[in-house]
C-alpha cells in the first residue's frame, strides 16, 4: 500500500475521520493503531522487529535514565572522603552508560546488519574464506518496511538520552507511536524524538487551513511521482537496463534524466508524508530544499536528504573527528605535513567514512559505496584545493559571484552528482565504469536526436513535451522557493472558489497525465527499500 494507491487515500481518509472524532487525549493511539496496521499491511510478522528496536531503545532510555537520576542524588547526598574518590566513581557512571549504549546500539543496529546487509558481508567475505576451503552461507532475509529509518531514530533516542539533551519516554506505547509514525515510516524524515514526539502525543482539533495547505502538498506529491518520477523512469529504464550498448550524449541524458527521476520520486513521496502529517496537525522536518539549485557538492548534501545529513553529522562526523585517534592523527600530521593538511585530514578521514555509510546505507552492495566515495572524494578536493580554485577563478578574470558565474557553478554541481548516480543507478560497479567509457564515445554524434529516434526510449512525442513542461514548473517552483517565494501561502490569500478551481485542476491533472492503467503502473518510491 504505497502513497499512489487507492488502498491509501482509503486508509488515510478512515484515518483521519477517526482521529477528529476522537477525544483529544486518546488520538495518539488513532495514530499508534493507524501506524501498526499499515506496517502490517505492508510487512506482516516483519512488525516484530520494528517493536524489538523499539523495546531496545525504550528501555536502554529508562536505564540510562534511571542511572543518571541515582549518580546524581548520590553525588549530592553522599559524604565524599575525597575528590579523587568523587572522580572516580563519576568515571565509573561514565563507563556504565558506555557499556550500556553500546550494547544497546549493537542490538538494534545488529537487526540491520543481519536483515539488510548479511548476505553482502557474506559474500565478501566468501571471496577470501574459499581460498581457506570453507565459506558462510548465504541467506536472503526479508526486510521490514522503513527498517534503516527507524533504526536510525532509535540510535539517535538513545544517544541523545545518554548525552543528558533528551528526556527519557515513559510510555512505551507512545514511544513506539514515535517509532512507527505511517506517513514518515516509508522513506522518512528520520525524525528526532524532541521533535516529533510531543507533536504526535498532543491532541489537535481539525483546522481547515492545515487541511488545505496539506491537501496541496499531497497534490504537489503525487504531481511529482506520478507525472515525473513514473515517467522519466520509463527512458532510465531503457537507457540503463535493455542491454544495448548506448553511447555519447545519450548515456549523459540517461544519467540527467534519472537525477529528475530520484528527486522527484523522493521528494514527491516527502510532499506527501508531510502533507498527511500536516492534516493531523504534526509538522514532518523539511528533507529538501532545492538541492539542485546548490553552487557545490557540499552544500548539495546540505540541501538533499537533509535529516540524513544531519544524522551522520551528529551520530558520526563529530564523534569520529573529536575522537581520541582522530586528534592524535591530527596532531602528528601537524608535524609532518604542517597546520594546514594537519587541521584538515581528520575531518576528511571522517566525511570519507560518513559518505561510505551514506552509500552503504543507499543498498548493501559496492555499487552504490562508489556512489558514496564519489561525493567523499568531490567534497576533499574542494577542502583541499581551495587555492587553486580560486587561481583559476581570477585567471578566467570573474570576480565576486555574477550570475553567470553562479549558474556555471549549479550545472557543474548538478553533472557531477548526475555522474555520480551512474554508480548507483547501473547493476555494479564495473557496468558503471563501462558506462562512464561508453559515454566518452561518439559524444558528437547527434543522429538519434536529429532522426527522432528518443521515441525507442519508450516515450512518444507528446509524453517527451509533457514531461519537459512537468519538468519546466518543477524548476521554475523550485526557483521561486529558493528566493523565497512561499506559493501555498500565496494560494491560501485567494478567493476560496479559486483556490478550489486549482486542486480540483490539480487532480485532473494528475488523473488524465499521471502514470496509470494497463501499460503504465505506478512505481513503488525508490527510497521505499530502505
Amino acid at each position: 500500500m504505497t502513497f499512489v494507491s487507492f488502498s491509501f487515500l482509503i486508509f488515510i481518509t478512515l484515518t483521519v475521520f477517526v482521529y477528529f472524532i476522537t477525544p483529544g487525549r486518546w488520538q495518539w493511539v488513532v495514530l499508534l493503531l493507524a501506524s501498526l496496521c499499515f506496517f502490517w499491511l505492508n510487512s506482516r510478522w516483519l512488525v516484530v522487529f520494528l517493536a524489538a528496536a523499539a523495546l531496545t531503545a525504550f528501555l536502554t532510555g529508562l536505564w540510562l535514565s534511571n542511572i543518571d537520576r541515582t549518580s546524581k542524588k548520590l553525588l549530592k547526598e553522599k559524604d565524599w572522603s575525597s575528590k579523587e574518590e568523587k572522580k572516580k566513581y563519576r568515571e565509573s557512571v561514565k563507563r556504565r552508560k558506555k557499556v550500556l549504549l553500546f550494547c544497546a546500539i549493537l542490538v538494534v543496529l545488529g537487526m540491520l546488519l543481519v536483515l539488510k546487509y548479511y548476505r553482502f558481508f557474506a559474500s565478501t567475505a566468501n571471496q577470501g574464506l574459499r581460498l581457506l576451503g570453507f565459506e558462510l552461507p548465504s541467506f536472503k532475509f526479508l526486510m521490514p518496511l522503513g527498517i534503516s529509518f527507524y533504526t536510525l531514530q532509535a540510535i539517535a533516542y538513545m544517544v541523545d538520552v545518554y548525552r543528558g539533551k533528551e528526556e527519557a519516554d515513559r510510555n512505551f506505547f507512545r514511544f513506539l507511536l514515535f517509532m512507527s509514525f505511517f506517513p514518515q515510516i516509508v522513506q522518512g524524515p528520520i525524525a528526532r524524538h524532541h521533535q516529533l514526539a510531543e507533536q504526535l502525543y498532543a491532541s489537535h482539533r481539525f483546522s481547515y487551513l492545515r487541511c488545505t495547505f496539506g491537501l496541496q502538498l499531497i497534490l504537489w506529491g503525487w504531481m511529482k511521482k506520478l507525472i515525473i518520477a513514473d515517467r522519466v523512469m520509463i527512458p532510465v529504464t531503457q537507457i540503463f537496463d535493455s542491454g544495448k550498448q548506448y553511447t555519447g550524449l545519450l548515456l549523459f541524458l540517461g544519467a540527467v534524466l534519472y537525477s529528475v527521476q530520484v528527486y522527484a520520486d523522493f521528494s514527491g513521496g516527502m510532499d506527501m508524508a508531510r502533507g498527511v502529517s500536516q492534516i493531523l496537525g504534526i509538522e514532518l522536518e523539511e528533507n529538501f530544499r532545492q538541492p539542485y539549485f546548490a553552487d557545490s557538492v557540499e552544500n548539495f548534501w546540505r540541501r538533499w536528504h537533509i535529516t540524513l545529513g544531519s544524522w551522520m553529522r551528529d551520530y558520526v562526523f563529530y564523534p569520529l573527528t573529536l575522537s581520541g585517534p582522530f586528534v592524535t592523527i591530527s596532531k602528528k600530521t601537524r608535524k609532518i605535513f604542517g597546520a594546514f593538511v594537519g587541521k584538515r585530514l581528520p575531518a576528511l578521514l571522517a566525511s570519507f567514512i560518513v559518505y561510505a555509510l551514506v552509500g552503504l546505507w543507499h543498498g548493501p552492495e559496492w555499487k552504490y559505496i562508489a556512489y558514496g566515495l564519489w561525493n567523499g572524494l568531490i567534497i576533499a578536493a574542494g577542502i583541499l584545493l581551495p587555492e587553486i580554485y580560486a587561481r583559476m577563478k581570477k585567471l578566467a578574470g570573474i570576480e565576486g559571484t555574477p550570475f553567470s558565474w553562479r549558474l556555471f557553478m549549479i550545472l557543474r554541481t548538478f553533472t557531477l552528482i548526475s555522474l555520480g548516480r551512474v554508480f548507483s543507478r547501473s547493476g555494479s560497479v564495473m557496468t558503471a565504469l563501462h558506462v562512464f567509457k561508453n559515454m566518452t564515445v561518439q559524444w558528437w554524434d547527434l543522429s538519434f536526436w536529429v532522426d527522432g529516434r528518443l521515441n525507442e526510449l519508450g516515450l512518444d512525442s507528446p509524453n517527451w513535451v509533457l514531461l519537459l513542461i512537468a519538468v519546466c514548473v518543477l524548476l521554475i517552483t523550485d526557483l521561486l522557493h529558493e528566493k523565497g517565494i512561499r506559493i501555498r501561502e500565496g494560494i491560501a490569500r485567494q478567493p476560496l472558489i479559486f483556490r478550489w478551481i486549482v486542486y480540483i485542476g490539480a487532480i485532473l491533472v494528475i488523473l488524465v497525465f499521471g502514470i496509470y492503467g494497463a501499460e503504465y503502473n505506478s512505481a513503488s518510491f525508490i527510497y521505499e527499500q530502505f
